[in-house]
């Protein structure tokens, strides 16, 4: 699934997870969680279930911006391409994840930027580190073998 943050219907299941993340991270003394936010439901259109998702990924958001703020931890939000690696997962760019940030309103939740995903999807890895690099609570850049397998060895990806 991929999480459930922005899966409409699923909001008590996401709270459940959330829950357990919690437990888990604490335990471990881990101050991020990665909130994911699933994938457009099988047999949908994403422009057709974007508003909905949207609107169920920020109220989940909310939620656990406040259960992790009472915890002091941070959540995270990762965009992943939907060319190569996940067509259905429901935040695919920077941009759209900033957006959503931004609707949210929360400061413990940041923006988990990895290059490859980024570069998949948009190209232009220095100005989007430049425009994004206030909101990122962790970076990351996929390891050079999934890329060189998704793209090929004569594709260069920033350097990886």
């Amino acid at each position: 699934e991929k999480g459930l943050g922005a899966v409409p219907g699923r909001q008590a299941a996401f709270r459940e997870g959330l829950a357990l993340a919690v437990k888990y991270a604490k335990a471990l003394g881990c101050p991020r969680i990665h909130l994911m936010a699933g994938r457009v439901p099988v047999g949908t259109e994403r422009a057709a279930m974007a508003l909905e998702m949207e609107t169920t990924f920020v109220e989940n958001l909310r939620y656990a911006a406040d259960i992790l703020a009472q915890e002091d931890m941070t959540g995270l939000l990762e965009p992943m391409n939907s060319r190569i690696t996940d067509p259905r997962y429901f935040l695919t760019t920077p941009h759209q994840a900033a957006a959503i940030l931004e609707k949210v309103g929360r400061p413990n939740l940041r923006l988990q930027l990895d290059i490859f995903h980024c570069q998949i999807m948009d190209g232009n890895l220095t100005q989007n580190l430049k425009t994004y690099f206030p909101l990122i609570g962790e970076g990351r850049g996929s390891a050079p073998s999934m890329v060189g397998k998704a793209l090929g060895p004569d594709y260069g990806v920033g350097g990886l």
